[in-house]
């Protein structure tokens, strides 16, 4: 379950009620959850605590969606892609897989997003944005000039920059997900101790190394 209340579709606010029709229907998300991706939905009842938080994060994703943006959707979607597997949450990564389809990426890759670097299905422009995106998402924005270099090759100063402000907002999202275990992102911690059988425990590496 999410670690924050959800909000009925009779208490979200004003702004929010078009964008609940859209996804649940009829249906009050919290006592009947899902959505057509498969999705419990919980992120959307979650941000809706926060109206204003929720409004800014519809007009993220009308941002990046808009017309107006001039970086092409496949790059797009590539830095959204790696940004979800490589801060490790399964709900940004997967719903960016379905996007990712929508707008023609090829099965080959989308199934190499995990191994990019060893992969030969992208092309050198496709190369750039994912080192890039590694840079921003696993690095911290700490990017080497031949990183810059290469985007730079291929993207102007706008396509750039779009691509960064997306890229880091779907890192953000991806993290609140996980920290709040949100959607996909609902897994216990597993990275924990693994008991002993009942005959063993103590200091198993004891005996190593002593005459």
């Amino acid at each position: 379950m999410p670690r924050l209340p959800q909000i009925p579709k009779a208490d979200v606010h004003e702004r929010g009620r078009p964008i609940y029709q859209m996804l649940f229907g009829d249906r009050d998300p919290v006592a009947e959850p899902g959505t057509a991706t498969g999705t419990p939905g919980d992120w959307w009842t979650v941000f809706a605590g926060v109206p204003d938080a929720f409004d800014h994060a519809v007009a993220g994703f009308g941002f990046y969606r808009s017309p107006e943006r001039k970086l092409d959707p496949k790059l797009r979607e590539l830095g959204q892609m790696r940004a979800g597997f490589a801060r490790g949450s399964q709900f940004v990564f997967s719903q960016h897989c379905k996007a990712a389809r929508d707008v023609g990426l090829s099965e080959a890759q989308i199934e190499a997003i995990p191994h990019w670097g060893a992969a030969d299905c992208y092309a050198p422009v496709e190369r750039a944005v994912l080192a890039y995106t590694d840079c921003l998402v696993l690095d911290g924005g700490r990017t080497p000039d031949g990183v810059f270099e290469a985007l730079k090759v291929h993207l102007d100063d706008q396509e750039i920059l779009e691509l960064t402000y997306v890229t880091c907002l779907y890192e953000m999202h991806a993290t609140m997900c996980r920290a709040l275990r949100l959607e996909f992102d609902d897994v216990d911690e597993r990275v924990v101790e693994v008991p002993a059988p009942e005959a063993g425990g103590g200091d198993f590496m004891s005996g190593v190394g002593q005459k």
